[in-house]
Parts: structure tokens; C-alpha cells; sequence
């Protein structure tokens, strides 16, 4: 059963044989840019254990056959379920509450507790599965990259463009070309924003073309809570409050003001108060001055503090790693649209 398509190729819903165990299997186009996309996205995907990512079971390489295979997410991704249309049943505000709290606790693992720093590079709903309990699991790591020990930031000149999606891509990435940790943030600001409004990233609301400067100028008049997707129903309302502040301070225009992953866990987990944001959308301005480390000084310009996060969020150690299926789990003979694996 095919589940969708991209740039990369197609992915499959399947089953692996021997073991009853439903995956989605994602099958690359065939040629020298689908084995890099292959080789890249299995680099990275191959080593990181969370309980918020989308683990992957294994992977395939025969035959001029290129597969990742993923656990199946049975709830489908998060957009579906924020803009399944007519008749979908709108996820409660505690599913996304702890949709949010998911994905910020990945990111986290991604930029700070990974032996690593990985940067995502295009965090969007449509990338956020939700599992059997509609937990989020952060998937689709064909953009991302692991930052070298000394480096800030990854760029790739040859992609003739910024990678992601308009909405969630930083201001200062169109200038740099570059994605940082504090890029992925602006991505989660605006992942944020969206669950708790219900509205995309980039739509024509109240005359602004962008949802944070519709949810900045509310906060301005003191009306946040306006924002609210109307469809929620009950909610709490500090909670409301805080996610939105939240997500406009990982929107801020200048990087180093934007808080960090940590910071964002413990918001979230209500361990500190809400952000502080100012009532006026400050101006992007570039160069903004360089882009300040997320250490464990507390020096930082940037929303943090000083204690410390766990890192009680990982997968099991006894997890079974993915395996190389290609003896006799490929997906059919040649042909990636059976059911089996």
C-alpha cells in the first residue's frame, strides 16, 4: 500500500515477513542522487535511539534496490490530523500539549545529547508522525546533517537553494545558506504555533501572510489566546499561553535571541516560567552578530537556565539496532509496492 511520495522516491506501507510486524518502507529513486539521499539519510538515522524519533528496523541495498524501513506510525502524520478536513476529529489540547513536549525533547537529543550535533534541517508537521498512543516521533531525516565537533553550522552550496519548507526556514538561512541548531528552533517555533492555532505556517489571516506575525500582533494587544484554534474546545489556558509564547520566542528574527533546546524542555515541562517576549516583533536585521554556542557556561544571551535536562527521554539500551535486510527482506522482487518485507 503506497503512503505518499517525494522528492526522494515513494513510501510503502509493508510487513516483515517472519515477524507479523507492520512498517512503512521508504524506497528511493534509482540513480546517483537516490544513493546519495540513501547513503546520507541512513548515516545518520542508523545510530540515533529516542523515543520521539521514528525508529528504523533496516535497511536495504541490492540489486540497485535502495529501502529504509521504519517502524509503521498507525496515526499518520501530525498536519493530517491538524488539517484533515471536514469530518477529521481535532486532536484534544492534551494530545497537543504532548505532541509539542515530544518534539521538543527529540530536538533536544538531536542538538545536545547525541554524541553528535545533528541539525534536522526541515522540521514540519507533515514530518511528525504520531504512534498507536499519538506520541510524536520526529521522521524524515533526508536533510539532516551531523555537525562536525568544531563546526556551528552545515551548508551545502550545491543544493542551488535553502533546504525545508517556506514557513518553517529561518530569516537569516536565506542570506547564509547555512542551517544551525538555532534554525531547526525557529522550525519548532513555528511547529508550535501551528498545533496550537490550527492554522499553517504561512497563511493570509487579519492581513498578515505569516501566522507569528498575526499571533506577535495579538500579543501585542494583549489578545494571545485569540490565536487559539477555535475547534479545541476545552483547554487551559495558561498552558495555551505559555506554548504560544513559546513559539513566538523561537520565532524571534535574531538567532542568539531565540532560547535553547534545553531552555524549550523545560518550558514545556513547566519547570521554569513562560518566556519573555516583547510585545513588538523586533526587526530582522543581518548580520545579527555571530551565532552563539548552546554550552554549558549559561553565558549565553539567548532564554535558558541553569539547571540541568536528562537525558531520562532516550530509547532502551536493549532496543534492537536496525539490520541490513537485504538477504531476504527486501520488499518483493524488484518491485517496492508489495506488501511484504
Amino acid at each position: 500500500m503506497k503512503l505518499g511520495k517525494g522528492g526522494f522516491g515513494e513510501v510503502y506501507r509493508g510487513v516483515l515477513t517472519g515477524e507479523n510486524k507492520e512498517v512503512a518502507v521508504k524506497k528511493f529513486s534509482r540513480g546517483n542522487s537516490g544513493q546519495d539521499d540513501f547513503l546520507k539519510e541512513l548515516t545518520i538515522i542508523n545510530r540515533l535511539r529516542h523515543k520521539h524519533l521514528v525508529p528504523l528496523v533496516g535497511w536495504c541495498h541490492t540489486n540497485g534496490m535502495l529501502l529504509l524501513v521504519y517502524d509503521y506510525m498507525p496515526n499518520g502524520s501530525l498536519d493530517q490530523h491538524l488539517f484533515g478536513g471536514p469530518g477529521k476529529p481535532s486532536l484534544s489540547w492534551e494530545r497537543r500539549y504532548n505532541v509539542i513536549t515530544g518534539v521538543a525533547s527529540a530536538l533536544h537529543y538531536l542538538h545536545d545529547e547525541y554524541d553528535q550535533r545533528v541539525v534536522h534541517r526541515d522540521l514540519k508537521a507533515s514530518n511528525i508522525m504520531l504512534d498507536s498512543n499519538f506520541n510524536a516521533r520526529l521522521g524524515d531525516f533526508g536533510l539532516a546533517r551531523a555537525l562536525e565537533t568544531d563546526k556551528t553550522s552545515y551548508a551545502e552550496i550545491e543544493l542551488g537553494g535553502v533546504p525545508g519548507t517556506l514557513g518553517y526556514i529561518a530569516p537569516e538561512c536565506f542570506h547564509t545558506g547555512k542551517a544551525t541548531r538555532e534554525s531547526d528552533v525557529f522550525g519548532f517555533g513555528a511547529v508550535v504555533l501551528e498545533v496550537v492555532c490550527g492554522r499553517r505556517p504561512r497563511c493570509d489571516i487579519a492581513g498578515f501572510k505569516f501566522l507569528s506575525d498575526w499571533v506577535w500582533k495579538l500579543h501585542q494587544e494583549d489578545r494571545i489566546l485569540d490565536s487559539v484554534d477555535p475547534r479545541l474546545g476545552d483547554y487551559v489556558p495558561e498552558d495555551a499561553q505559555r506554548m504560544l509564547l513559546l513559539g513566538l520566542a523561537c520565532s524571534h528574527p535574531i538567532p542568539v535571541e531565540r532560547p535553547t533546546t534545553q531552555a524549550m524542555v523545560q518550558i514545556v515541562s513547566r519547570a521554569v516560567a513562560p518566556p519573555v517576549v516583547p510585545p513588538f516583533k523586533p526587526a530582522f536585521v543581518w548580520p545579527s552578530g555571530p551565532v552563539e554556542e548552546q554550552g554549558d557556561a549559561g553565558t549565553s544571551s539567548r532564554l535558558t537556565t541553569s539547571s540541568a535536562v536528562t537525558s531520562s527521554h532516550h530509547a532502551s539500551s536493549t532496543e534492537r539496532a536496525p539490520q541490513c535486510l537485504s538477504r531476504e527482506g527486501h520488499v518483493g522482487p524488484g518491485d517496492a509496492s508489495s506488501s511484504n518485507v
